[in-house]
Order: structure tokens, then sequence, then C-alpha cells
């Protein structure tokens, strides 16, 4: 039987409409080569579809159209995503899904764990390896323990103070490299806007603000075999991007000087700039490609990526955000994308086609996935000597009076 491929877009996250575009473009992609793809669309409202293929951005700007096909997305009872219709529903034969589904639960874990009870094949790495991933706090403390090269960085506490001065790039704690990002002097600014800013409530942590570092980025895949590619440097305003990681978004609060502070990569710089078009700010986004850089910092950079995929488990297309000092030649994994816009398919693009890579990552996933360990049952030991739970009870109604 032959391969049929879905590719799956948008989802419950902020970045839902790049999830859109990189959806269309991984579509458009496997189809002109050839391959039989199912576009599934997850809408904000949680509802999925299926759209016809070869759908554009502006169709999804007023919502699914009545037109789409409603789907069933069952964990129990028959898992699977089924098509709705008139009398029950047929179960979509899927081989390997794409997932295209940026921030979010969708990045996080959340739709590793999903297709995993749908027992579908899916990229985008484990969902232990993708919430370390999206969680920047723990991915920070992964690279400390596994000597990475990083920067600095701690949780906005409302207790505690950093080990390091001001001034900061304040980030959410969980969610993409684009939005919710700021620049703030001082601890009580950083707190001040984790508690202001919708994107920081859940979680925030803190870097040094280091303006004099520029970002590179550096992909990865883990199928057929561990390769990286060329290093990018992001182009910004006409010149080189720095100052605070890949997609570093933000305003500055209470410049020393007086000033705005701008040298940072804005999330419109990233994936709205580039001209028309559904590759507009990904794969057309301004960048020095590959970077030029001095001796020895590109070796640096795979090597930087080969550790940091031993050390999160990550599979699939990975993209890893760095940071260089130029003048001193310091190197630093800032960042980790495990679902990376437009699937870095402009980084591959010297090396591999297009194609190529998008369905060498369903066959990784269709034949070589990650299972997690399997649900232990314990042939009923713990159950037989459990006893009556009123007696497990005892003692846990509070304190007497």
């Amino acid at each position: 039987m032959a391969n049929q491929w879905a590719v799956v877009f948008g989802g419950p996250s902020p970045e839902h409409e790049i999830s859109i575009l990189t959806g269309l473009q991984a579509e458009r992609v496997l189809t002109a080569a050839g391959e039989s793809v199912i576009p599934i669309y997850w809408a904000p409202s949680g509802e999925w579809f299926q759209p016809p293929l070869g759908t554009e951005a502006k169709d999804y700007l007023e919502g699914p159209s009545s037109s789409w096909t409603p789907l069933i997305v069952r964990v129990s009872g028959g898992a699977g995503i089924f098509v709705k219709k008139r009398f029950g529903t047929e179960e979509l034969e899927i081989s390997a899904a794409l997932l295209c589904l940026h921030g979010g639960i969708g990045e996080g874990g959340g739709a590793a764990a999903l297709f995993s009870l749908l027992g579908i094949p899916a990229t985008g790495s484990s969902l232990y390896a993708g919430a370390v991933a999206m969680d920047k706090l723990a991915f920070g403390a992964l690279m400390h323990h596994a000597g990475i090269a990083s920067l600095p960085r701690e949780l906005v506490s409302m207790t505690a103070e950093p080990s390091f001065p001001g001034p900061y790039i304040v980030k959410p704690r969980f969610g993409g490299s684009s939005i919710g990002i700021e620049i703030v002097d001082d601890l009580a600014a950083a707190r001040a806007v984790s508690k202001a800013s919708a994107h920081l409530r859940a979680g925030a942590v803190v870097e040094p603000y280091r303006p004099e570092l520029v970002d590179l980025n550096i992909g990865f895949r883990t199928h057929p075999v561990f390769e990286t590619t060329q290093l990018e440097r992001p182009i910004r305003g006409g010149r080189t991007a720095a100052a605070g990681g890949a997609g570093a978004a933000g305003t500055a609060t209470g410049d020393p000087a007086g000033k705005p502070r701008t040298g940072v990569y804005s999330y419109a710089e990233k994936y709205l700039s580039g001209g028309a078009g559904s590759d507009a700010g990904l794969s057309s986004a301004p960048r020095e490609f590959p970077a030029v850089v001095a001796d020895g910092i590109a070796e640096t950079a795979r090597q930087l990526a080969t550790r940091t995929a031993e050390a999160t488990g990550l599979t699939g297309v990975v993209r890893v955000d760095l940071l260089l000092d130029e003048a001193t030649g310091e190197l630093f994994v800032n960042e980790v994308n495990s679902i990376p816009g437009a699937m870095s398919l402009y980084l591959w693009a010297p090396q591999a086609a297009a194609a190529t890579v998008l369905t060498d990552a369903l066959v990784e996933a269709r034949d070589a996935r990650v299972v997690g360990p399997a649900a232990g049952f314990g042939a009923g030991a713990a159950l037989r000597a459990a006893g009556g739970i009123a007696g497990k009870l005892v003692g846990l109604d509070g304190p007497r009076r």
C-alpha cells in the first residue's frame, strides 16, 4: 500500500498563523513530489477539519470554511482520525503525520502525546523531548548540566533574586521564541512585566541582556543519518540581528540612555518580512546564508548542535538558535525549535531537496519513532494487596478539634 502522509497545522497556539503557513508550504512540497497528502487543520476552537488540497493563507482568515470536511479525533473505542459521514464515520488511513504545530501544546509535546494515543506515527520528537525544548527554564538547566555553553537563565521569582545583575531579557518560560519578550533594566521591572504581560504570567525567565551578541541558526536532522546545515545569520533592518537570541521580540523599559533598544530580532521581522506569499518571513526573511563567521565558528556550531541533539533526545528536523560574541568568539546555545518555522527547509536547500527532508522525517516517524515506556499493570499484585480503600483514608480528614 502506498504511503499516505498527513500534514497537520494550526492548533491552539499564539503561533497559529505561522503554523498554517508552514503546513501549506509542506503540503505543496510533498504533493509536487508526487506524494499522497491529507491536509488536516486544527482550528483555534479545537475542531479538526480536512481542507482541500491547494488552499491559500487567505482561506483561513475567516475561520474554517463550511465546505471543509469535519473530522473526529477519537482516543478511545477505536482510536484514530475519522471523517464524518452521513451514516457513521470513516477512518483516515495515515502512514505518518508531519506535525507543523508551532508553539503551544503542539510543539511542547502535547501533539506527540495525542498522536501516540491515536496510534498514528508523527514527526516532531517525543512528548518528553518536546516538553523540555518548550520549557525555557528546563532547557537552560539541561544545557548547564550537560556542560553545553549557554547564557545564565533563571526564573523570575517574587521571593528570590537572579544570581546575575541586570539589564535583563525577560522571556515566557513556556512558549515559542518570538512572542512576549521584553528588555528591562532591573528585577523590579522584570517582576512588573511578568505580572502585566499575558505571555509571561504563566511563568517567566531572565537572561543577561548582551547587545553585542548576534544571532546564528543551525539545523539538524536525525534520519537517515545525523546531519547539520550550514550556519544562518538573520538580518534585521538591513543589518545583522543582535542582542538576545533568535526571535527575541520585545520593547525596552527604562533604558539608561533614555532611548529605545532595538537590537532584537522581532516577530514581525522573523515571520512577516520577505515579501508577499506563503513563505513571507520564513524562507524569504532577510538572512546571510551561509553566515560569514570567523574560522572555527561553524565547526563549533556543528558540535554544539550535535551535543544538543544528544542531550535533548530531539528527533526529526530541528533548528538550534545560537548567540555569538564576535569579539571573543564565544558561542552559546540559546534555544531549540523542535518544529521550526517552514520546517527549516531553506537551511537544507544546499544539501537536500525539500521533499527529501520532509519524507525522510515522515519515514523516521513511521519506522523509528520514539516510543515511551509501556504502561505497567503489575499482574494485579498491588490491587490484591490493597485491601479496602476505606482503610487508606484513615487520618486524612484533617486536624481534629
